[in-house]
């Protein structure tokens, strides 16, 4: 993303450029959405210009902290409310592009684009007079260099994705990697080969995974397991393994142009994507996710991932799951119709899902420059494909409600594709290889929640669409959204 205070005139240039690419189409289902999950507007005083990056409920459960772009940290009260009017006090300022943040032992933890800082108000006057580095260890010389904080892991260490100095440089020590800040400040380098990050937190098995943008090396967005010694697939941080000499750096490089999953068996150390969500159908820019810890009260869709986009204003889900020791996994369409692009998302106590951003930077759809909105579970259960997992016959899908069982047992109403990218240096991929994959039989549950679908000729490496159009509830209701995709790494046994 590029800051527009520091780069205007070569942002209007690149803006003209980017919109001659359609953003692309609407799923065309806020409509049907919004009967299930309200979208409510939290009013923004105009003076502040909150361009938020990052959220965190504060202890007390009725206070929103939020942390800018613009570098501020500012407490909302009001905004859980069912129809907010929010009051927003500043707590700090003078940070710089804040896109991780924590609270926790009466301090603020929170990630910008040089360091990682402890921030304490220590007078107790409701202002922050205590700014401590836990550690500033990577370099910062361009705009682009974005770094994403996530909050504390189990042991207290909060994991930061790097971004790259440009597209295909790393000026700058650990720019293209991921490195894990201790709460003692100790830094300990995680991986190598991430492009240009926009969330990282752990998936719902609290394994620590970030969100990946589509350009070089990557075909389309992914998310991605930070697996430590890892190689997320760019190879232009290589040169800051000799800072780290306790790792061994790959020997091998990746071909280009290829295909991942033929670069896997070359490159040990390559990490395919978890999940990829295929380029506009799915968003073009993921960003800030989140994991359903609601307990139920955001719907059927507890334990999974929710995810936003800031190209397309949109909110999807994931599932992952690890298969012969290999992450992989599905995402689904969820909320679209957001008025700006979104950087970040995150729970509220009250089990509704505050996701906020800006249009700053690259183009946006939606028609403010930034905005805070809050989806409202309204109680009733959306007709969805809740899941969708890999067996060694087939795949399993999983549904919010019962099926109409006589539908759902006809393998011809399964529409399947597959199809894959290039593995290369140049900036994206058209989709590629694609096949079509018969279902040859289709068994559903007693309960009518699920089918096991055989599948003979799935193609590992490929990213598998369901398109389940035929498919009705057995009250006769139609999915709300009729597709998923998953990323077929690894067949199980």
């Amino acid at each position: 993303m590029m800051n527009f205070l520091i780069q205007p005139i070569l942002l209007l240039s690149f803006t003209v450029a980017y919109q001659q690419e359609p953003l692309g189409e609407y799923w065309g289902t806020a409509e049907r959405e919004s009967q299930y999950y309200r979208m409510v507007d939290v009013p923004l005083a105009e003076e502040l210009a909150i361009e938020a990056g990052s959220f965190e409920v504060m202890p007390d459960g009725k206070q929103l902290a939020i942390a800018t772009r613009r570098g501020d940290i500012l407490l909302a009260d009001g905004v859980f409310q069912k129809y907010p009017q929010p009051t927003f006090k500043t707590f700090a300022s003078g940070l710089d592009e804040v896109f991780g943040m924590a609270y926790r032992e009466g301090s603020f933890w929170v990630t910008q684009q040089t360091e990682t800082t402890r921030i304490t108000d220590s007078n107790q006057d409701g202002k922050a007079d205590q700014f401590e580095t836990l550690s500033d260890a990577w370099g910062f010389r361009h705009y682009h260099e974005f770094s994403f904080g996530s909050k504390p892991d189990a042991d207290g260490n909060i994991w930061v994705a790097l971004c790259l100095s440009k597209s295909y440089h790393s000026d700058a020590p650990f720019r293209g990697w991921c490195v894990k800040i201790t709460p003692d400040g100790k830094t300990i380098p995680v991986c190598s080969g991430i492009r240009s990050p926009c969330g990282i937190g752990p998936n719902e098995h609290d394994v620590m995974f970030y969100a990946e943008s589509q350009g070089p090396w990557n075909g389309s967005c992914s998310l991605k397991v930070l697996q430590p010694g890892g190689f997320m697939g760019h190879p232009v941080s290589f040169n800051w393994y000799d800072l780290v000499p306790e790792m061994e750096k790959p020997t091998v490089e990746p071909n280009t142009p290829s295909r991942l999953e033929t670069e896997r068996q070359r490159v040990k150390e390559l990490v395919p994507y978890a999940v990829v969500f295929p380029y506009k159908r799915m968003g073009r820019s993921i960003s800030g996710f989140v994991v359903d810890r609601t307990g139920g009260k955001f719907g059927p869709f507890e334990n999974q991932i929710f995810i936003g986009d800031f190209s397309l204003g949109v909110v999807m889900r994931a599932t992952t799951e690890k298969i012969n020791g290999v992450w992989q996994g599905a995402c689904y369409p969820f909320r679209e119709g957001f008025a700006t692009g979104l950087l970040a998302v995150q729970f509220t106590p009250n089990g509704n899902l505050i996701a906020g951003g800006t249009n700053r930077g690259w183009p946006v759809r939606g028609p403010k420059a930034y905005a805070i909105q809050r989806l409202d579970w309204t109680g009733l259960t959306p007709f969805e494909i809740k899941q969708v997992q890999v067996t060694p016959k087939g795949f399993r899908l999983e549904f919010t409600l019962p099926v109409n069982r006589e539908l759902a047992a006809q393998p011809e109403n399964y529409q399947l594709g597959t199809f894959t990218h290039i593995y290369q240096q140049g900036y994206g991929s058209p989709e590629v290889d694609q096949t079509k994959p018969t279902a040859t039989a289709a068994t559903v549950s007693a309960d009518g929640l699920s089918v096991l679908l055989e599948v003979p000729d799935r193609v590992k490496g490929h990213v598998h669409e369901f398109y389940l159009g035929k498919i009705m509830s057995s009250k006769g209701e139609h999915l709300l959204h009729p597709d998923a995709y998953y990323t077929l790494n690894e067949i199980p046994e």
